[in-house]
């Protein structure tokens, strides 16, 4: 097994288009835990979809509307939210923003 990459730079990561319209990088990953960044224009929508592992997110820019579980709060730059395995959650950018997640284990489906 190769050793992992622990540290990432600015920029160093290329973005990819998402299925639902959006865009995603992956800044960092070992088995256990990946950090990914999404980006989103205005109006922009993370689709409602759920997965088996536990998701951390920090809204970096902008503002979204988040779902999880059927409740929804609007969560603005510097805020937070985890999303436990399992549940249904999406997101709706209100402006143009960016979201770093974490996710443990790794989306192995991030790296195909």
């Amino acid at each position: 097994m190769s050793k992992p990459k622990i540290f990432a730079h600015a920029g160093e990561a290329a973005w990819t288009p998402t299925p639902d319209g959006n865009r995603r990088r992956v800044l960092l990953h070992t088995d256990e835990l990946m950090m990914v960044e999404f980006g989103f224009d205005k109006g922009g929508v993370g689709v409602l979809h759920l997965h088996p592992h536990v998701q951390a997110s920090y809204v970096a820019e902008g503002r979204f509307e988040v779902t999880i579980d059927g409740q929804t709060e609007i969560i603005g730059m510097g805020g937070s939210f985890i999303v436990p395995s399992g549940l249904v959650h999406g997101v709706k950018a209100l402006e143009a923003g960016r979201l770093v997640d974490s996710f443990t284990p790794h989306r192995a489906d991030f790296l195909a």
